[in-house]
């Protein structure tokens, strides 16, 4: 997927050109098959609640429509565009805000949702995003405000780029893959379109409906599925002593996070053992990874290690270079970038073979690299 993400990237962009479907800024979403702007967490209790009509009271919060739950799977059925089906995940749940990780045939992409203030509202939103990491402490690069109290009819709002969003009904029949609801249904427009959302009480999103041209894509719930994390599949790299040289090889593994699951600790147990027979392990038992993170504004990974890191590693230069080689590697690829600053305890990278200087990083090099099967 991210040989071709870029393809991706472009032939989404002029899909959505066509049928009307664009982004109000270079990462912020105005509605495609791809936006989590309109998924939510959701539990067991999907089927046929249409009965249940006091649960859709306008004393309900914006906590009852959207509720924050772990390690949910949401499955959404799409018509009308090849990219309306989605998975949606729950990668981080931290106090007031939720990380979002949503799946369709294009693209996955990430979004933060934070309520406050009697309001839930997107404020960050991050394409393309194949490899976990918390966005919940980055600064906002989207204010868009998806529900508003009080939840009745007639609570309208504009958006930063001038679309008109109002909630239109408070009890209206919506019917789906996983079942029949009464729902809040929320309406935007502008110009050229329109999108209607219908939320059910203690469920979240079941039903969205973007209407441009005469045409629908339809986005419905189809079914939910608790205690799953996300399944990914990540490349690691070992070094392999010859007699000549040091050899690195590399196997694919599949890994599941859950929610609020740091994926340093899935590097950490993966460098700490080996998966190909005949390979070094990268770091020794006692060696932990104290910070991992993608640095946005340079493109840089940044991985401290504790000082066992140095210190237990026992290797001569060319050793050394290729457990640094896998490591960086590793790193790289599941991160997709070309740079990896190595750090030990805060300090940059020394032993008695190698010392860098201070901002200086490793390159990637996937150069003769082996797969093992």
């Amino acid at each position: 997927m991210k040989k071709y993400k870029t393809t991706f990237g472009l032939f989404i962009f002029l899909i959505f050109i066509v049928s009307a479907v664009l982004f109000n800024s270079c990462n912020k979403i105005t509605y495609n098959a791809n936006n989590t702007n309109f998924n939510s967490t959701i539990n067991n209790n999907t089927q046929n609640n249409t009965s249940n009509d006091t649960t859709q009271k306008t004393n309900n919060t914006i906590k009852n429509y959207y509720p924050f739950k772990e390690n949910m799977r949401l499955n959404y059925k799409g018509s009308g565009n090849e990219y309306a089906s989605k998975d949606v995940y729950v990668d981080f749940i931290k106090g007031n805000k939720l990380q979002l990780r949503s799946i369709n045939a294009g693209t996955t992409i990430g979004q933060v949702l934070k309520y406050g203030d009697g309001q839930l509202t997107l404020i960050v939103s991050k394409g393309e995003f194949y490899y976990r990491d918390d966005l919940t402490s980055l600064q906002s690069n989207v204010n868009e405000v998806i529900l508003k109290e009080p939840l009745q009819k007639g609570t309208s709002w504009t958006l930063a780029d001038g679309r008109k969003r109002s909630i239109t009904g408070t009890d209206i029949a919506v019917d789906t893959p996983s079942g029949k609801y009464k729902a809040l249904e929320v309406t935007t427009t502008d110009n050229n379109s329109t999108i209607k959302d219908y939320y059910v009480v203690n469920i979240g999103l079941v039903k969205t409906v973007f209407t441009s041209a005469g045409s629908d894509i339809v986005t419905s719930l189809k079914n939910s599925i608790p205690n799953s994390p996300v399944v990914q599949t990540i490349k690691f790299y070992y070094p392999k002593i010859t007699d000549t040289d040091v050899a690195i090889m590399y196997k694919k593994n599949t890994v599941n996070l859950k929610t609020n699951e740091d994926i340093k600790n899935i590097f950490q147990a993966n460098f700490r053992k080996t998966l190909i027979d005949g390979t070094l392990p990268l770091i020794s038992n006692n060696t932990k990874i104290n910070k991992l993170y993608l640095n946005y504004n340079e493109n840089v990974v940044y991985a401290d290690f504790s000082k066992e890191f140095v210190t237990e590693m026992n290797a001569g230069t060319s050793k050394e270079n290729g457990v640094l080689t896998s490591v960086v590697n590793t790193l790289g690829d599941y991160f997709n970038v070309k740079e990896v600053r190595l750090t030990v305890d805060g300090k940059e990278y020394s032993s008695g073979h190698i010392l860098m200087q201070k901002g200086e990083n490793f390159k990637v090099n996937y150069n003769n690299a082996t797969e093992v099967k």
